[in-house]
């Protein structure tokens, strides 16, 4: 994303995945795709999709006397860049094991887990023995108690 996006909620996430799969779609398509999955009516969609639009998410083409919506925003962009937020918000101590448990708990293809190890490994030969408290300012780091539980 190259500008600074306002964040979505995760009833907006739920609209931006149909929209991000089907490409382009009216919001009745979005509103019958999340009434299955959600039980959502379709007025409770189509105030999903107004704030997307307001927020630069998507965008609204006039066909006839409907609109067709389309992503304002590329997928994996917008998902990395959300990822990287909420991982920069955490414990640098604790932060590793977060990541851990969030694979643990998740499917993943064998072509994805073959990338993430050959991430690990590149990382491994440059990763220090511990990483610097991240919570306090420099100069408090060393009053950190989580260092003597996560390293």
């Amino acid at each position: 994303m190259s500008e600074e996006k306002q964040h979505i909620s995760k009833a907006e996430w739920a609209v931006m995945r149909v929209v991000w799969t089907l490409g382009k779609c009216d919001a009745k398509t979005v509103a019958k795709a999340l009434e299955q999955t959600h039980g959502w009516a379709e007025a409770t969609v189509k105030t999903l999709i107004n704030r997307l639009l307001k927020k630069n998410y998507l965008r609204g083409e006039r066909d006839g006397r409907r609109y067709i919506y389309s992503a304002a925003v590329a997928e994996q962009a917008t998902m990395d860049t959300e990822l990287s937020t909420l991982l920069d918000s955490m414990c640098a101590h604790k932060l590793g094991a977060a990541v851990n448990d969030a694979l643990e708990r998740r499917e993943l293809s064998q072509t994805d887990i073959q990338q993430l190890i050959a991430t690990l490994n590149a990382k491994l030969a440059t990763a220090p023995d511990a990483v610097a408290c991240n919570c306090v300012p420099a100069g408090m780091d060393d009053q950190c108690a989580a260092d003597a539980d996560c390293n």
